[in-house]
């Protein structure tokens, strides 16, 4: 075999291969085809054969029980070479290329073959329609127009195959790639919220921050206004914080700091919100809270920080406390409960004043 013929069949078998078709189950369409065949020729034999490197093998097969043959021996084999043309054998013991196959001679006993190339749109001959009797005689022309129409209906059959194989692929890139974009998406958002959690949180005491607590406040606010259920807010200060700070340093202060800000989250309800509402102040927002309740809470928030063991020397809180009313704002809301806690100071530290 020269060079350009190996080259054109390395590319035949390449497109053969690429079909996916080579040992798959026996399908109805293919089977057809081969009923037809052997019924309009009136052949005990049909075959669709595809010639492989080394073999040729049935895709559908009538009257015959083997699956493939070696190649070399395959009459399709001769048939793809002359791919523009239906090979017709009327008596395989007279030609040459035949008398001495074992094929012929053997216990299939062949004499008549008529092949039409399987014959794709890039020219490659993949194999044949063929027809196989053991007498002698010759298909009529409308035989023979037929088993050629059968063979481009067998080559239509293919490049469907081959249609439905490419979608398949596309379909599963296409949902790997929505898998991953999904996945894209979700780490992304993910990034998002953490990114979104790190600007509404404290770093120092991983409360919610000062910008946190005012979304929260006018959410609560509006909800208490819709619902008219009861909404209260509580200032807590330090007491005499900054002597503490430059007296232990910063770090010591921070350290204080982050003990009071546990200690007011200990005794907030998992219904309250905890803020830091700046430097050494804190805001607890009190959702669904009456009077008695309000105080309640701030007095416990003062009597466990007043508790707070470890630090350099005791601290201690004092409380602002302040009920919403219908017909004012958060603003408003925010600045009683500034007020009750200036009271709460002036009033000699480490205590609740409310201004309910």
């Amino acid at each position: 075999m020269d060079q350009t013929a190996y080259a054109a069949e390395a590319l035949r078998l390449a497109e053969l291969r690429s079909l996916g078709v080579l040992d798959t189950a026996a399908e109805q369409a293919y089977d057809d085809v081969v009923k037809l065949a052997a019924f309009i020729c009136d052949t005990p034999i049909a075959l669709i054969s595809l010639i492989d490197e080394d073999r040729q093998w049935f895709k559908a097969r009538v009257g015959l029980n083997a699956m493939e043959t070696p190649r070399g021996i395959a009459f399709c084999a001769h048939a793809i070479t002359e791919p523009d043309a239906l090979m017709e054998v009327p008596n395989a013991l007279d030609d040459s290329r035949f008398a001495t196959n074992p094929l012929v001679t053997g216990d299939l006993g062949i004499r008549f073959y008529a092949g039409a190339p399987l014959l794709t749109a890039s020219g490659a001959a993949l194999g044949t329609v063929c027809v196989i009797d053991q007498v002698p005689r010759k298909l009529t022309e409308a035989q023979a127009e037929a088993l050629k129409a059968l063979s481009r209906q067998v080559v239509q059959l293919l490049a469907l195959r081959r249609a439905n194989a490419e979608l398949e692929l596309l379909s599963r890139a296409q949902s790997l790639r929505q898998r991953e974009l999904e996945d894209a998406q979700k780490q992304l958002q993910e990034l998002n919220d953490e990114l979104s959690e790190q600007s509404l949180t404290d770093a120092l005491t991983n409360l919610k921050n000062r910008r946190a607590f005012d979304r929260l406040l006018a959410n609560e606010y509006a909800r208490a206004l819709r619902t008219r259920s009861p909404l209260a807010l509580l200032m807590v200060d330090v007491d005499h914080f900054k002597a503490y700070n430059d007296q232990y340093g910063h770090l010591a202060g921070d350290q204080a700091l982050q003990a009071v800000a546990a200690a007011i989250k200990s005794q907030a309800r998992a219904y309250d919100h905890v803020a830091r509402y700046g430097g050494e102040e804190f805001a607890v927002i009190l959702p669904d809270t009456q009077v008695a309740d309000t105080r309640a809470v701030a007095e416990r928030i003062r009597q466990a920080v007043q508790a707070l063991q470890g630090l350099h020397r005791p601290v201690t809180v004092s409380v602002g406390a302040a009920m919403a009313e219908a017909k004012t704002d958060p603003a408003d809301l925010v600045n009683r409960a500034d007020q009750a806690l200036y009271q709460a100071k002036q009033a000699g530290r480490n205590r609740v004043h409310t201004l309910l």
